[in-house]
């Protein structure tokens, strides 16, 4: 009985142990969420103005548009973009942007794959460690897979030109992202968006309101070209700061519920400590009395 006695102490020990450290890696990733989900709340509005900005203009643009950026081609060379966190222990936020990636390889670029024209293009290491593995076929970029560790928008932005000056060069035909959305520190949705070629999102027939009609220096076509690249940039510094932000609040999330989780275990454990003693205690006395009345006999 005394080595079950010693056996559930250690386990006691070892919870509380586990306990001090997923409390400090929560203390830890509510720190980093702070600053993570301000970057994104302050991001997101001028993300948006700039594509309202650019529907504008598309809305009141007469005849195609004349950018390398909505050509649309044959589908014959696909890129994904894969974003994932460096580190684990955050539920399964990776595993989702994972199966995303994977879901979208299998369903729609089965002849890509095959025919070799199927790149994967990776920010973060757990995409990179799992899909290179599973996918030793296809075309794997790394050189990107450390830029968590600078999410400035110069730094951020060699990834997104690598990826720009790739489908303006036909390397690339398709090009889509896969990352976690944020909707706050308990919601984070897998998504996979295409980011090339644009798609414009309104046309002049199509628009149901009455669009106001601004003089425009240098000509609305100009613009146009000077603006999408740029708010394609920005829209990938979102993807970036959306998925960094989803990463701290899911491992957040996790570490909280690990902490419950050993609090739960704690109290068990601790009931079935004190079973076995009062179990060796009563042991012990049922010999004492028996010895003695064996001895009075």
């Amino acid at each position: 009985m005394s080595g079950k006695l010693k056996e559930v102490r250690e386990r006691i020990k070892s919870v509380q142990s586990t306990q001090q450290i997923t409390k400090a890696m929560k203390m830890v990733s509510a720190a980093k969420l702070r600053r993570a989900q301000q970057a994104i709340v302050e991001m997101r509005p001028y993300s948006n103005r700039l594509d309202k900005m650019m529907n504008n203009i598309v809305s009141n643009l007469e005849g195609d548009i004349n950018s390398p950026f909505v050509e649309k081609r044959e589908a014959n060379k696909i890129a994904i973009v894969v974003i994932t966190s460096n580190r684990g222990l955050c539920g399964a936020f990776n595993t989702n942007i994972i199966k995303e990636a994977i879901a979208k390889v299998e369903n729609n670029y089965v002849a890509q794959r095959q025919q070799k024209n199927l790149t994967l293009i990776f920010i973060g290491k757990k995409g990179f460690d799992i899909l290179k593995k599973r996918y030793p076929d296809v075309h794997i970029v790394d050189q990107f897979v450390d830029l968590f560790s600078d999410l400035s928008f110069e730094n951020v932005s060699r990834a997104s030109g690598y990826v720009m000056d790739g489908f303006i060069n036909k390397q690339f035909d398709v090009v889509d992202v896969c990352y976690g959305q944020f909707k706050n520190a308990g919601v984070q949705e897998p998504k996979c968006v295409s980011f090339l070629p644009v798609q414009p999102t309104q046309k002049k027939d199509q628009v149901v309101e009455k669009k106001s009609d601004y003089l425009f220096e240098p000509s609305k076509e100009s613009l146009l070209n000077e603006l999408i690249p740029s708010i394609l940039q920005t829209s990938f510094q979102k993807f970036v700061l959306d998925n960094h932000a989803s990463e701290h609040g899911a491992r957040m999330t996790a570490m909280d519920n690990a902490t419950s989780n050993a609090d739960e275990l704690m109290k068990e454990l601790k009931i079935n400590y004190n079973k076995a003693r009062q179990e060796a205690i009563t042991k012990e006395l049922s010999e004492i009395v028996g010895g003695a009345a064996a001895l009075g006999g």
